[in-house]
């Protein structure tokens, strides 16, 4: 029994075997971390979701505990970061495959620039800093899961069809207005007369429709951005609700 004891006991004081048994509890915190993240994601129905999330963060995590173990091993005045550093930069090219360009918009921002905060995480977790990880981690899912929903209650999504002969030529100038009126504009369709109710009968100069959803902040807001685009040249009427 004594023996036993001796041998646990000098284990335990070898720094591989403790950063070993450490390892196990940082890269588990950096999976459950990684998986708030990606659950809301994955709740919100974007690319890169709950599994996505666990694994950059357990990646992550692994590369801090074998540049520590590497250190450790060989002994060397070595700085641990360096590989860590790596994940920062490299994370990017996983990051810019959740980015989609729809139209004249840009979606996936939000959730890579989550991927590359959790892979921050990550490191933050198997560098055995899990302060950091931890407040990080609710700061991002408060930031990804609430300050969407005030920005839905203080502005409303309303969608505007728009006339037009030329729906190429007008469609950049409209995305102006929207962007200078300070609205968020999330998507511009084209689409033909046929495709959309209040056009029915409208005149035959008007050969498409253009339709818009944005979030508009205010009916004051609402009356400049109707106002700006039937004064466009080639606008000939809209309908907005």
């Amino acid at each position: 029994m004594e023996a036993l004891k001796q041998f646990v006991t000098s284990c335990w004081a070898n720094d591989q075997v403790h950063l070993a048994i450490a390892s196990v509890g940082r890269m588990c915190l950096a999976a459950v971390l990684g998986g708030v993240i990606g659950y809301e994601r994955q709740h919100s129905h974007r690319p890169a979701g709950l599994r996505t999330h666990v694994l950059v963060a357990v990646g992550a995590a692994l590369v801090m505990c074998t540049a520590e173990s590497v250190m450790l091993r060989t002994g060397a005045d070595t700085d641990p970061t360096r590989i860590g550093a790596q994940v920062v930069s490299g994370i990017g090219f996983l990051g810019a495959g959740t980015i989609l360009r729809k139209g004249f918009m840009v979606e996936g921002l939000t959730t890579a620039a989550s991927l590359w905060a959790v892979s921050c995480v990550g490191l933050a977790a198997g560098g055995g800093f899990w302060p950091g990880a931890l407040v990080a981690t609710i700061v991002l899912y408060c930031v990804l899961n609430y300050v969407k929903k005030v920005r839905n209650r203080i502005s409303s999504i309303r969608t505007i069809d728009i006339g037009v002969n030329d729906a190429y030529h007008v469609s950049e100038r409209v995305a102006e207005i929207f962007h200078v009126c300070g609205a968020d504009l999330r998507s511009l369709e084209i689409l033909f007369p046929d495709d959309s109710g209040p056009f029915l009968t409208m005149s035959k100069d008007v050969n498409k429709v253009l339709r818009a959803k944005a979030y508009v902040n205010s009916e004051t807001d609402m009356a400049l951005i109707k106002e700006s685009l039937l004064s466009l040249e080639g606008v000939f009427d809209l309908n907005a609700e």
